[in-house]
């Protein structure tokens, strides 16, 4: 509200230097309500360290520069407040005049080369690539370019022809396809560095001055001179210009500067971290000589500039902030005796709803109603953290007595309102305050400490999922028909004279089977556990005998599943109905907004509770995405319908922190929350059982311990199960007693492959959570050559917020060099070890201690607990990132960012490594899956045999490796779809696909679509495309993302469609050239003979039937076109004959 008066009294822009990111973002947030009509400019700062190895996030720059564009275009006597953070004020900036250059505006109609603006993309930071999905980004295909610039919502497609620029349009960064159209485009640039020729020839020099004549060697002197932006090479900012400037300078003289609470404090301890970055860089080279020499000492020498450069000196800041009217904000009541510059903006805080909140015999929204109430001379706002708390508020607090609340969005409606009138509003305080005539109580004061934060723009990864996942060269693929192969790439063939692309297939004794692109739907990839596997004989017979036996296996599992599913929907179980009133307050415990899946995984399991069956539901969802909430509120609402729950778990660590959960949201209510595994003994423990009898235990949470015989519970409504694979096969079958008349609930956060979810629906009743919390802060992600400065750094910070750092290691090998380099780099640090091959019990203290914040690092191979929430463990190493998969980097991760802090996870890499092209996109999608929402979709592409044992049985791991994961949930999906309708084996139809051979080019060129995974991506596409309406949307979005289509790819729709029709005919080959096709059948035989007979009959004298039992078709179809035509026109007639 200061501010806001402040920048409403000022003729111009006004400066405001917030502490940091998040209090940049609260004030832009709380300035939008108290006057929605004030212009804003957020500037953030670099969100890396001074002196890093690595560059800002590129969602920071293009923020970052975006705001320093608008600033360069002029804001004299423009009201508006310009946000910025401490960070971002002390950094200097290259001069205004390069910002002013740098800005290229381009209009649809108007005149402009394809070449011009790829010139003005290279020098200006823009980055090529083969398909735009992050900000700064560009691609080039013909005359179509793709661009993604800083402050845009969405990327936009530029489509030339020749010089002229004929429509711009947006599209979605996920599928590609087009959003709407746009008449203009301002094009900023996405870096402060510029790459042109005049300023590498600048940089050379400078660098050259500072540190000695010859560079010849020096990697990032090098790359700078070709033209190439080296990760970091910001760091070296001032080189690339004469003179540099800051923010206050791009501002009218008379512009004040207003500075945050606290902001004085947060400007002395960054300048003393920048210091102290500086000297750790100048000391590296010391350190480098005191560590004997290996290939994972760190990448070449860093040499650093001086502060001075890049950054204010508190000299410089203090005459510079002496030239501008400051204003400091402070907490404050005004002294009896203040200055002549004071100003009261006369707000008090005010009592919060503490000890309403712990009070058992109170009721906290009749408590907030009371206090509303009593305000009868003043407005009174209930203060919001977003839109989603508003609606729930507004729910809770009309149940408390507060009917009359009105909707207010600005500060200026609420003091439209009557004194004594009470509003609800979107306003993100952190507490409430009062002034002469207004109350303001905010969330936190209600309901406790919210962990909100700026929601991010969902975006939806499906097809993106599927081109990305497009197998690679040297991946274990399963054919249908000949077994397990290894795809050695793609190849272009000559078929009757005409390219055709197809795949080629390794097997055993290097025999080779060339696949056309179009019957990519007999191919499936393997999985992601290769090791050990054998490759199948071409034409052997034991591929055969294998899925022969295995479909049998797969048959009996189906039965099995159906069998149990039936009996469940036999038997009766009682209906819970959750109490509104209590069940309202209980759910406002809970300190974020819920997801859509989670909302729909609630719904789903009171629909079970409230249904009269006993519930037997599955929910699987990454950690951290809310299992246990849904688990809570479930538990809730049995427990207060007077039954008792069970809630089991696979280890005592899991037990107590699911115990803390329970406790803590159950505490206040009429409900007794106890546990029962090893850590509690002898008296303790028969106190709990015996509760457990006479059913004064309400809540048990438990290991094993729990499944003994000893343990009566006498009246079990639901049992809870976290990670059921974990069990061990006694443990299962007495689960399985347990199971008989009761409510069950499953939880895991092993991915269920989309496929094996729908291939058991109706089976296995299952919720999957696959979106993370949009409240969450991303996960900042490095990958960088193995740095001891910048992990030292990482380390400290950590340890400096009083957090705990994992560092991982692919082998048991690598954890004492590794133990021995973290005592090098932060000799204070105490450090815990944890490996698979410690015992069971070691190992659970380990954890135990760091938990419990005894030790400062977790030094560990990947088996830190997958279920296991330490919100305390903010920070991640993952030494030799490029031995783990993409799915166990993406579960490690996982791990961390879970409180309130922000999380860094650090990838490294063995300096000067090259990574092989599949390894670098690994670590690339690593870096960018937070924007992209599709982290859990990866994760459980990668997992696929671990989540398949999870629903299927454990054993049946072993099956799935015989024939690869997709193409066994594929025959699971089969198999159930066949029990479910009683259709015996020798009925279900094997996956086959027809062979389409027309003489004419059928393939992608490389010319229109370059990059080699896209275009497999494509084809994978294509080859699953079902209906004519789907080729059709597919072709759609083929032009709108790569231009107007080729004769070959016209082609390649054409035979995809006349497959469609085989598969409806029976057809297993089409052979046509100038004179006609020869037509075979499936297995030498039509579905309706009489029908055929009719068609050729028809046909008039230009169709027969051989003794053979094909079908010769006689046409003149010299023309491609025309014979393409033809041979559609015959399947789908043949089609319509079998159907």
């Amino acid at each position: 509200m200061a501010l806001a008066q402040i920048a409403r009294r000022s003729a111009g822009p006004v400066l405001a230097v917030m502490r940091d990111e998040t209090r940049m973002r609260q004030a832009a947030a709380r300035l939008s309500f108290v006057d929605p009509g004030l212009e804003m400019i957020l500037l953030p700062a670099w969100d890396c360290l001074p002196y890093d190895r690595v560059s800002p996030n590129a969602e920071t720059v293009a923020g970052r520069l975006d705001a320093l564009s608008e600033l360069a275009a002029g804001v004299e006597g423009r009201k508006l407040v310009v946000l910025t953070t401490v960070a971002a004020v002390l950094q200097k900036v290259p001069p205004i005049k390069s910002f002013q250059e740098s800005t290229l505006s381009v209009a649809k109609g108007e005149r402009c080369a394809v070449d011009t603006l790829q010139t003005f993309f290279e020098r200006n930071g823009y980055r090529r690539a083969n398909t735009v999905r992050e900000p700064g980004e560009y691609a080039v295909r013909g005359g179509i370019l793709d661009v993604f610039p800083p402050g845009e919502p969405d990327p936009l497609r530029l489509d030339f022809f020749g010089d002229e620029l004929e429509s711009i349009r947006r599209f979605d960064a996920m599928s590609q396809r087009t959003l709407g159209q746009a008449d203009e485009l301002i094009l900023r640039p996405v870096s402060e560095i510029m790459l042109d020729r005049e300023h590498i020839d600048r940089f050379r020099q400078s660098y050259r001055t500072l540190f000695g004549g010859d560079a010849t060697g020096d990697p990032l002197f090098e790359a700078v001179s070709e033209g190439r932006r080296a990760p970091g090479v910001e760091h070296w900012l001032p080189l690339f210009h004469d003179h540099m400037e800051c923010i206050p300078d791009w501002l009218p003289e008379d512009a004040p500067i207003v500075l945050d609470i606290q902001a004085d404090e947060a400007i002395e301890a960054r300048l003393e971290t920048i210091q102290d970055h500086y000297a750790a860089r100048r000391d590296e080279e010391a350190i480098r000589q005191k560590r004997r020499r290996t290939e994972e000492d760190g990448p070449s020498p860093y040499k650093p500039i001086a502060p001075d450069m890049l950054y204010f000196t508190a000299g410089e800041w203090k005459s510079r902030v002496g030239l501008s009217r400051v204003l400091a904000l402070s907490p404050y009541a005004l002294p009896d005796v203040g200055s002549d510059g004071d100003v009261e903006f006369g707000a008090r805080r005010v009592p919060d709803f503490s000890a309403a909140r712990k009070a058992p015999d109170v009721d906290l929204f009749e408590a907030v109603a009371e206090r509303v109430s009593a305000a009868k001379d003043r407005r009174c706002l209930i203060a919001a953290s977003g839109e989603g708390a508003r609606e729930r508020l507004k729910l809770l607090l009309r149940d408390g007595g507060l009917t009359d609340l009105a909707d207010v969005r600005s500060w200026a409606e609420l003091e439209g309102l009557e004194l004594g009138k009470a509003a609800i509003g979107v306003l993100p305080v952190d507490a409430g305050f009062e002034t002469t005539d207004t109350l303001v109580i905010s969330e936190p004061d209600i309901l406790g400490e919210r962990l909100s934060r700026p929601a991010r723009r969902r975006r939806r990864g499906e097809e993106f999922i599927t081109e990305l996942s497009a197998i690679e060269t040297g991946d274990l693929v399963v054919h249908v028909e000949h077994g397990i192969a290894r795809y050695d790439g793609l190849e272009t063939l000559t078929v009757d004279g005409a390219p055709h692309d197809c795949l080629r297939l390794i097997y055993s004794g290097d025999d080779r089977l060339y696949l056309p692109v179009e019957n990519l739907e007999v191919l499936s990839r393997y999985g992601s556990e290769e090791a050990g596997v054998q490759l199948d004989k071409l034409g052997g017979a034991a591929w055969q005998a294998r899925k022969a036996k295995l479909k049998q296996r797969v048959r009996e599992i189906a039965e099995s599943l159906m069998k149990i599913a039936a009996e469940r929907a036999l038997r009766k179980g009682d209906p819970v109905v959750p109490q509104q009133g209590a069940y309202d307050e209980f759910c406002a415990r809970f300190a974020f907004s819920e997801t859509e899946d989670q909302l729909k995984a609630i719904e789903d399991v009171f629909n079970d509770l409230a249904s009269g069956k006993p519930m037997d539901r599955l929910v699987c969802g990454d950690v951290g995405f809310g299992k246990t909430e849904v688990a809570l509120r479930a538990a809730f609402a049995v427990a207060m319908s007077g039954k008792q729950i069970a809630v089991v778990v696979p280890t005592t660590l899991l037990a107590r922190q699911h115990f803390q959960n329970f406790e803590e949201r159950f505490q206040g209510l009429p409900i007794r929350v106890r546990q029962l595994s090893r850590l509690v003994t002898g008296k303790a423990a028969e106190e709990v059982k015996s509760g457990l009898a006479d059913g004064t235990v309400d809540i048990v949470v438990g290991t094993h311990a729990l499944l003994a015989k000893s343990v009566k519970i006498r009246d079990l409504g639901l049992l809870i199960v976290d990670e059921e694979q974990h069990f061990g096969v006694q443990q299962k079958e007495r689960l399985k007693q347990l199971r008989a008349n009761v409510h069950v609930l499953t939880l895991t956060a092993t991915p269920i492959p989309r496929t094996l979810q729908m291939a058991l629906a109706g089976v296995r009743e299952m919720s999957i959570i696959a979106s993370p919390p949009v409240d969450r802060l991303a996960v900042r992600t490095f990958v960088l050559p193995y740095d001891p400065v910048v992990l030292r750094e990482a380390i400290r910070r950590e340890r400096y917020r009083g957090g705990q750092i994992f560092y991982v290691c692919p082998r048991v090998s690598d954890l004492d060099r590794a133990r021995e380099r973290i005592r090098e780099l932060t000799p204070n640090s105490s450090v815990a070890v944890a490996h698979g091959r410690m015992a069971a019990r070691e190992l659970e203290t380990v954890m135990s201690d760091f938990i419990a914040g005894k030790y400062d690092v977790l030094l560990a191979t990947n088996i830190v607990e997958s279920g296991l929430d330490i919100p305390n463990a903010n920070t991640m190493i993952i030494h030799r990132a490029d031995m783990f998969g993409l799915a166990q980097l993406y579960q490690l991760r996982g791990r961390i960012g879970r409180g309130k802090q922000r999380a860094y996870c650090y990838l490294t890499l063995p300096p000067g490594k090259v990574l092989t092209e599949t390894a670098r996109k690994r670590l690339d999608v690593m870096q960018t899956l937070d924007s992209l929402g599709a982290g859990f979709t990866l994760a459980s592409h990668d997992l696929d045999i671990r989540g398949a044992g999870n629903l299927v049985g454990e054993e049946q791991s072993g099956h799935i490796k015989e024939v690869g994961v997709e193409l066994y949930q594929r025959m699971l999906e089969e198999a159930v779809a066949a029990a479910r309708d009683h259709i015996s084996a020798e009925e279900i139809e094997e996956t086959w696909t027809p062979t389409i051979n027309v003489g004419i080019a059928v393939l992608i060129p490389e010319k229109y679509v370059p990059d080699l995974s896209v275009r497999l991506g494509l084809y994978r596409r294509l080859s699953d495309l079902k209906t004519t309406k789907e080729i059709d949307q597919f072709a759609v979005e083929i032009v709108d993302r790569f231009g107007k289509m080729p004769d070959e790819v016209e082609n390649l729709l054409a035979v995809v469609a006349i497959k469609q029709a085989c598969k409806a005919a029976g057809i297993e080959k089409i052979d046509a050239g100038p004179k006609g096709a020869l037509i075979s059948f499936r297995n030498d035989t039509f579905v309706n003979p009489a029908g055929l007979i009719g068609f050729i009959q028809r046909m008039a004298g230009t169709t027969k039937l051989r003794p053979d039992h094909k079908l010769v078709v006689m046409r003149p179809w010299t023309e491609s076109a025309r014979r393409l035509n033809g041979v559609r026109k015959v399947a789908e007639a043949l089609a319509k004959v079998a159907s």
